[in-house]
């Protein structure tokens, strides 16, 4: 009997594990897309610090996102356990949220073009200059690093929770600081390699052998392209993730954009091609038209208040 017991009990961990893995893979494909934009806002976010320094800013950065899951995972249970019904709506917000971050992306070249140049203009200044203190520079950097941090981790455990909630409490404990602590050390852990991949290039380039200058010649021209290419992966990853849960959320929408991908999946030859990709395409715009109808919504708001505040 103890036997049998004990095995029973190994059969039930290994079920749970694997309940607990399938979950984790399921919230870690859902949450990729506030992963891309994370991993290119954070490695913008050492634009500016010296070379010798990124590191350690990158690592404060990283110890205040642990810190941000830390309040962010108990409370998504205590809403699990004492509120459920605030899950779907929160989950609408925050999908909401990524459709109007991703958009204000696009937008704000076009929006805040003279904003944006002078910021860059100010930052280069107070690098160049030598009686700007930039211990305090540095240290306002990993606050508004912390910040941004606190809103896409947000983003992320709401996102995981979604993906659990149906599930029993210990395995919604096991998957959310699963996640929060795999995107942690994986985002910053990228981040790390991704700002150092100048550095890495120059000590290459600088090397004995033929293929050695190469490839650091090759990292060099990398770095800034793969910068790019994030944030244009992520910010399109946005509206997928974003989108998609808006539709799955909107009564009738899910299934419209299954009956389309069932549509071109009839097509010769493209057909199944197709069909993989409608969903994720019609996702990505209803993502983009629910960014602009946000992005429209909150700069009216603005204006609201700011003329309320003009009369009073």
């Amino acid at each position: 009997m103890a036997g049998s017991s004990l095995l029973a009990l190994i059969d039930d961990i290994a079920a749970i594990l694997d309940d607990v893995a399938l979950m984790s893979k399921v919230a870690a494909k859902k949450t990729a897309g506030v992963l891309g934009d994370d991993l290119a806002l954070n490695a913008q976010q050492v634009a500016g610090v010296k070379a010798e320094r990124e590191l350690p800013v990158v690592w404060a950065v990283a110890l205040g996102s642990l810190k941000n899951k830390a309040v962010l995972v108990p409370a998504a249970l205590g809403i699990s356990a004492f509120a459920p019904w605030a899950i779907t709506p929160l989950l609408m917000a925050g999908g909401a949220y990524l459709c109007f971050e991703g958009f204000e992306k696009l937008a704000h070249p076009y929006l805040h073009a003279d904003e944006q140049a002078a910021h860059l203009v100010e930052l280069a200044d107070a690098v160049a200059d030598p009686e700007v203190d930039l211990v305090a520079l540095e240290k306002d950097k990993i606050k508004g690093a912390i910040r941004t941090d606190f809103i896409l981790s947000a983003e992320i455990i709401v996102i995981s929770l979604g993906t659990v909630a149906g599930a029993p409490f210990g395995q919604q404990v096991t998957v959310l600081a699963g996640i929060a602590l795999v995107m942690t050390v994986g985002v910053y852990g990228l981040v790390a390699a991704i700002v150092k991949m100048d550095d890495a290039g120059l000590y290459l380039s600088r090397r004995g052998g033929v293929a050695t200058r190469a490839l650091g010649r090759l990292l060099l021209a990398a770095a800034p392209k793969l910068m790019k290419l994030l944030s244009v992966v992520g910010t399109l990853a946005m509206f997928m993730v974003g989108g998609g849960i808006l539709t799955h959320g909107t009564p009738g929408a899910h299934e419209v954009i299954h009956h389309a991908a069932e549509a071109v999946g009839t097509l010769a030859g493209v057909g199944p091609a197709l069909a993989w990709l409608t969903p994720s395409m019609l996702d990505a715009v209803a993502g983009l038209a629910a960014g602009a109808l946000a992005l429209a919504v909150v700069g009216l708001g603005g204006k609201l208040l700011r003329l309320l505040k003009g009369r009073g």
